[in-house]
């Protein structure tokens, strides 16, 4: 795996423009904050050495560098789920090519359905924790080059990157919620129980994704923001993945709003 991974980040390292200083990760109906980059250069997926290919729609399948918010930075214009027959360690693979190519900080966003009966349709929830319910990446033997065996996951997702997300959505005037997510297997939408459940157990949103690639990055010592679009709420339990990807893209002015100030602060 080490060297599948050197492999694609020599690969990407030898095309790149610059070394990236941030990676970001794009989830469903997100792709639009790639309109708000300065792209020197985009590298389709199925291009790298060992990379895996997205094969769900919203996702494009491009690496892309260019500036934003006056940083350099890397983004993933489509992810990796581990219902799409993936093993957790191929869904984080990314995330260990990004650290290995250079980046110092790492940016998640997803799609979720709100469990808290204060969020709406539309609402960006700045993710302050997760509970995963995904099978771990790190289960099978470590490697040390990348991580501890046992990481820390008490602040999986930088407080200081938080404090700065408020800072930033006050002075934008955007509105912003806080919480939990919960990361589920999937592709299944949940049943009206698994809500109650996710509810029960402390979740404020819930998804298909992003805990894996948090604990990733956080083995590998990498500081974490991350952020949920809730595209759905426990009002109404039936949903589609096409009213998640229209609901994302409603959304994604402000999340892109919030990443771009972050940046420029940083």
């Amino acid at each position: 795996m080490l060297n599948m991974i050197k492999a694609a980040a020599a690969y990407i390292a030898e095309k790149a423009p610059f070394t990236p200083e941030v990676g970001i990760i794009l989830g469903t109906g997100l792709g639009g904050l790639v309109e708000h980059i300065d792209i020197k250069l985009a590298i389709p997926y199925e291009e790298i050495p060992n990379f895996p290919v997205s094969t769900v729609e919203g996702h494009s399948g491009r690496l892309i560098f260019g500036l934003l918010g006056g940083k350099q930075v890397v983004a993933m214009q489509g992810r990796f789920h581990y219902y799409e027959g993936y093993t957790p360690q191929q869904v984080v693979f990314p995330v260990r090519v990004m650290k290995m190519i250079g980046i110092q900080t790492l940016f998640v966003s997803n799609a979720a359905g709100g469990m808290n009966s204060s969020f709406r349709v539309g609402d960006v929830m700045v993710i302050t924790d997760h509970i995963n319910l995904i099978p771990n990446p790190l289960v099978g033997k470590n490697i040390a080059e990348l991580g501890p065996r046992f990481p820390d996951m008490n602040d999986a997702y930088s407080p200081e990157l938080r404090a700065l997300a408020t800072q930033v959505a006050e002075e934008q005037g955007i509105k912003l919620q806080y919480g939990c997510y919960v990361a589920l297997t999937g592709p299944t939408f949940e049943t009206p129980k698994e809500y109650y459940y996710v509810k029960a157990i402390g979740g404020d949103a819930v998804g298909m994704s992003t805990a894996p690639e948090v604990i990733a990055a956080r083995h590998m010592g990498l500081p974490v923001f991350g952020v949920s679009i809730i595209t759905d709420t426990m009002d109404n339990l039936s949903v589609s993945h096409e009213e998640v990807q229209r609901e994302g893209k409603k959304a994604e002015k402000r999340m892109s709003a919030l990443f771009i100030g972050i940046l420029e602060r940083m």
